[in-house]
């Protein structure tokens, strides 16, 4: 079967903002629009938040090759600002807001990773912050020198990226997807796909921490999961955030992108009480002392569970909560997280998300992406007395302490 993949030094301000983490600010850098750090260092990584197309003046290059040309630029902004090149980049994700730009975006993309590419996932989204076409984050490793591309026997590189990147702790999964026309085969396709990084690499599934589902409205969520929970241990599954996105590259429907743990004693999945065994999901794992967090929603657990108000600051309070749970389960809390993705329904609502989301950190902020991934939902109450989700937020927190 063959593959196709879906999936330096400037002056800057930093600031301590916990045990071992560092924000980066670059100097002369593209000023953040919400509450959130250019980019966190943390340990040995480097999260940089989803960088757009905008110049540090505030203006956009014209055409869609330059827009791209200068979001990588902001990227490496804040890469060399934390003492790195992009050659320490060991993943990103690329997104767009019309997929018919894959091509172009790849033709630019290439002329920053020309030796050995980060693992990566590209998704199609129907909006981004501040009317940027694309938007890129990454995380880089300290030593580049720890950076290892895994190569998969049938996959075909036809796209500026490594099937997956080995550090010295960690394995970045580039997002396969599979030219199979039938959903079902399609999921288990992409799912074989993810195997075969991961067993490329010397690992298991088993070593699996965290993964992101990416699929359009033409996958059903229950196929999805019945095949999905075959792959991994029944209530020992990796955290998740499962997202539907407008479009994929090449008319593709699902695509799974990860990290895995090299060492699987540094593998610990952490659930709430509250929170039963689930076939498809951890709400978080650590790989080592960096802990991989599930996507929230303003879902309320228990018996009489579900989401109960259509208002986006009362389901991101409880979304918010949930995410506690989780931090405080695992010994941590916000001031230990280092870089959040928020998921929002309506990018109309992205400043009063931000007012809200910001009175949970103080001090300094985590690196975050923030995009629209579909058309806004109809928030009418279900006939469950429910109504649908208007954000999810997933995170990733290092803890001060080993494990």
């Amino acid at each position: 079967m063959v593959w196709k993949s879906a999936v330096l030094i400037l002056v800057a301000s930093v600031a301590i903002c916990g045990a071992d983490q560092r924000a980066i600010n670059p100097k002369n850098g593209v000023p953040p629009i919400g509450p959130f750090s250019p980019g966190i260092f943390a340990g040995d990584y480097l999260y940089v938040s989803g960088q757009g197309a905008k110049r540090p003046d505030g203006t956009m290059p014209a055409t869609f090759e330059d827009q791209v040309r200068q979001t990588l630029e902001n990227v490496k902004s804040v890469v060399e600002a934390a003492g790195l090149s992009m050659q320490n980049v060991v993943y990103t994700q690329v997104y767009l807001d019309d997929m018919a730009h894959f091509k172009a975006m790849n033709e630019v993309y290439a002329q920053y990773f020309r030796d050995i590419p980060p693992a990566r996932a590209t998704l199609g989204v129907a909006k981004l912050p501040g009317g940027t076409p694309v938007e890129i984050n990454a995380v880089a490793v300290s030593d580049a020198a720890e950076k290892k591309a895994v190569s998969v026997s049938g996959y075909t590189v036809d796209e500026p990226l490594s099937a997956g990147i080995l550090t010295k702790d960690r394995l970045f999964i580039s997002a396969l997807r599979s030219t199979a026309s039938d959903p079902a085969k399609e999921v288990d396709a992409a799912l074989d796909g993810v195997k075969s990084v991961v067993t490329a690499a010397g690992l298991t599934m088993d070593h699996v921490v965290f993964v992101n589902p990416f699929h359009t409205a033409k996958i059903h969520l229950k196929e999805m999961n019945a095949l999905y929970a075959k792959r991994f241990q029944f209530g020992n599954t990796p955290a998740r955030a499962t997202i539907e996105v407008t479009s994929l590259p090449e008319g593709s429907q699902i695509e799974f992108t990860g990290v895995a743990v090299r060492d699987l004693s540094q593998r610990l999945a952490i659930r709430p009480k509250n929170m039963p065994p689930s076939p498809t999901a951890s709400p978080c794992v650590f790989a080592g002392d960096t802990l991989y967090c599930s996507a929230k929603s303003g879902f309320i657990p228990g018996p009489h569970e579900g989401i109960f108000t259509p208002a986006i600051d009362l389901q991101l309070r409880q979304t918010m909560r949930n995410l506690l749970d989780n931090l405080e389960e695992a010994g941590l809390s916000f001031a230990d997280v280092v870089s959040t993705n928020v998921y929002l329904d309506d990018l109309a609502e992205f400043s009063s998300m931000n007012k809200l989301y910001a009175t949970y950190f103080s001090g300094v902020f985590p690196a975050r992406t923030t995009v629209q991934q579909i058309a806004p939902v109809d928030r009418s109450k279900k006939a469950d007395d429910t109504y649908p989700g208007v954000e999810q937020i997933s995170l990733v927190a290092v803890s001060p302490h080993s494990h």
